[in-house]
């Protein structure tokens, strides 16, 4: 059985940071990609990391943010740092292997004073 378990959420003041992480299990990934969304919005791509490593970051989180990622623990992690009232959203993980698409089930970030 597929699952993609997320944690790390919570609550901070503008400026600081949080890590997500995002553990995959019962199968190995090519790419994982981070997701937010705000209720009554799109869900918008934040960034990806391929098998090689490359990265794509929204222009959004580019110098704040980094994903990484750990293959052998199969965990990817969303690194924030100077978090923003405007990144408070529910963040998902996304995993693909060829045509397999799965998702996690969000975690919240709130970023208010």
């Amino acid at each position: 059985q597929v699952q993609l378990v997320e944690s790390g959420g919570g609550l901070v003041q503008p400026g600081e940071s949080l890590r997500l992480s995002c553990a995959a299990s019962g199968m190995t990934f090519s790419t994982y990609a981070w997701y937010r969304q705000v209720p009554g919005q799109q869900r918008e791509l934040v960034g990806s990391i391929t098998s090689a490593g490359n990265r794509y970051y929204a222009d959004s989180v580019k110098g704040r943010f980094t994903i990484s990622r750990d293959n052998t623990e199969n965990t990817v992690y969303l690194q924030m740092n100077n978090l923003k009232p405007e990144d408070t959203a529910v963040y998902y993980c996304k995993a693909t292997r060829f045509a397999l698409v799965y998702w996690g089930q969000g975690t919240q970030v709130t970023v208010s004073s």
